[in-house]
This record gives structure tokens, C-alpha cells and sequence, in this order.
């Protein structure tokens, strides 16, 4: 029998009529996806009008809308005793620095070995809002970009955290080497992002079933053919800074889905040059601003360093 945490009401107005159930609510759960909504209502989790509905259900101005948040199951992931570089911890919220090619949570192909994995290990309590699978987790990484994020260890820290992220209040800042040298001192890419149409994997900018994106970006250093950039999320698309960059002919230096096809620099960087260096988030419990730096790994360091050797700007290539 599936039991309940919170109930919430929505009235649907005039210009939401026609939404499908799904769609309206995962407008208004804030960190809940479309899949978990999808899956919640199978189990009965929401009424229109005190009538469980389907998904597909087209919605009419004035109806009632009721959601009840089902309390996460108990996970069935087994943990895993992997490293785990922990920059700050209490007993609401932690701090990780994620390893290149660590994936973040199971997903088809990776059902072991992932930041939850090691989560479930380290920290007894997790927040459950994102289900099963990603337990604690509010934001996430790709497999090959490093760096910072936060994890929630309590619903309340969670909704908090993910508040922030969709207001804009919680600032995530990239390190990006990327291709060519960027002539601009600063900059906003502005371009909605959605999946690629010819190829399902990757992701492109399209104005066809895409969400706004925006990406500033700064220049940190440049070299003749390459340039370290600054990024700073305002969205927070899937492969956000890789499509960016690739759309503004600035690819991220080995990036195996978005970049060039021969990278100078294979033999010292599996992945893309992305690092997640900067996080700051007000705490969900005591409202103090946090704020986290993460150093580049060794990997972006080395490229650093043979950048400055052989392709500095005014000196000998």
C-alpha cells in the first residue's frame, strides 16, 4: 500500500486548460521529473475533481487538482565503498567533488559504481524526493565533467536546495578550457537547448522542443589556439556548457560528443575540460551563505601547463 508525505491543491487556470496531468504537475513540483510524476499517478498519487486521473488526462480551466507526495521506498541499491572527496558535510546537506568519470547516479549501462553508490555507503540518511534511484541527489554532473556539487540529506534540505537552483539565488560556477582563442572579453549565450534531431544521445541548440538556456561566460586566460573561459550557469539544461560552447565554435577541449574529432590534448585528458570550480547556496537550516571552491584536477592542470609552454600568447610555437 503506497502512503503519503504532503498533500498539495492547484486550481487549473483558463490558460492551463489543455495540459496533460503530467505536464501541469511537474510544472509545479519543483525537483520532481516527468518520469516520477508519470509513475507516481500510476499508483494513484493525484485526483482531478476527487477522481484519480491518467497522465494523458487533458485538464479543464477550474478543476481541482490534488497531488500527494508518496513517501520514498526504501532503496533497493546496494552501497558501494568507493572514494569519495567530501569538502564540507553536516547533518543537512554535504559537499562533494566529484571525480572525472564518476557517474552520478544508475542509469541504463551504469548500475554500479556511481555517486549514489558511495552516498548510500558514506551518509545514513538521504533526502528520497528524486526517487529511488537518486537519492540525495539535486543537481548533477556528466560522467567526465569534475568538480562540485551539493547533496541533500533530508526532503526539507532538498526542496530548499532545488529553490535556490530554479531562482537563480544558488550560483554554480565552470572552468572550461576550450577551443580557439575567444576575442570577447565576456559574454551571455542565450539558446534554447533541446535533444539533437538527428541524433537522440546528444543534445543541440533548436527551437523545436527545447527550453531556454543561458550561459555567461568571461575570459580567464587565453593562449594562441585555445582559451580558459569562466562559466556561470543561469539554466541548468543537460550538457549546457558543452552545447553552448560548440555553438559559439568554441568546442571544450576533448569533448567526445561536442568537440573536434582529433583532440591535441587525448594523451593527457580522458573527457571534456570541464570542471565545476565554484558553489554557493544559502543552508537550508541556519540561512548562512555557503560558499565552496574546487581546485582543477591534475588532468586540466597539465593542459594548463603545456598551453603556457607552447602556445602562450607572443611566444615561440
Amino acid at each position: 500500500m503506497t502512503e503519503y508525505n504532503t498533500t498539495q491543491l492547484w486550481r487549473v487556470e483558463p490558460e492551463q486548460a489543455g495540459f496533460r496531468l503530467d505536464v501541469f504537475l511537474t510544472e509545479r513540483l519543483e525537483q520532481a521529473s516527468r518520469s516520477h510524476v508519470q509513475k507516481a499517478l500510476v499508483a494513484g498519487a493525484a485526483t482531478v475533481d476527487g477522481q484519480s486521473s491518467k497522465a494523458n488526462f487533458k485538464l479543464k480551466a477550474g478543476q481541482e487538482v490534488c497531488w500527494r507526495e508518496p513517501q520514498p521506498e526504501a532503496s533497493s541499491l546496494q552501497p558501494e565503498d568507493l572514494p569519495l572527496d567530501i569538502v564540507y558535510e553536516d547533518a543537512h546537506v554535504a559537499v562533494i567533488n566529484k571525480a572525472r568519470g564518476m557517474v552520478v547516479h544508475p542509469a541504463a549501462g551504469n548500475h554500479h559504481g556511481t555517486l549514489v553508490h558511495a552516498l548510500l555507503e558514506h551518509c545514513k540518511d538521504l533526502s528520497g524526493i528524486n526517487g529511488e534511484v537518486r537519492p540525495g541527489i539535486v543537481h548533477r554532473l556528466d560522467k567526465d565533467t569534475t568538480g562540485l556539487l551539493v547533496i541533500a540529506k533530508e526532503d526539507a534540505a532538498h526542496l530548499s536546495l532545488a529553490k535556490q537552483i530554479k531562482e537563480k539565488t544558488a550560483t554554480r560556477k565552470y572552468l572550461a578550457i576550450v577551443h580557439g582563442a575567444v576575442t570577447v572579453e565576456q559574454g551571455i549565450v542565450k539558446a534554447p537547448i533541446g535533444r539533437h534531431p538527428k541524433d537522440r544521445k546528444k543534445m543541440a541548440v533548436t527551437f523545436e522542443n527545447s527550453k531556454e538556456a543561458v550561459t555567461h561566460f568571461k575570459v580567464v586566460e587565453r593562449f594562441t589556439e585555445y582559451t580558459l573561459l569562466e562559466c556561470r550557469l543561469e539554466t541548468g539544461r543537460t550538457h549546457q556548457i558543452r552545447v553552448h560552447m560548440q555553438y559559439i565554435g568554441h568546442p571544450v577541449v576533448g569533448d567526445p560528443k561536442y568537440g573536434r574529432l582529433k583532440p591535441y590534448f587525448a594523451h593527457l585528458i580522458q573527457g571534456q575540460a570541464l570542471h565545476s570550480a565554484q558553489l554557493s547556496f544559502t543552508h537550508p537550516q541556519t540561512k548562512e551563505v555557503l560558499s565552496f571552491e574546487a581546485p582543477l584536477p591534475q588532468d586540466m592542470q597539465s593542459i594548463l601547463k603545456e598551453l603556457r609552454e607552447q602556445f602562450a600568447i607572443g611566444g615561440v610555437e
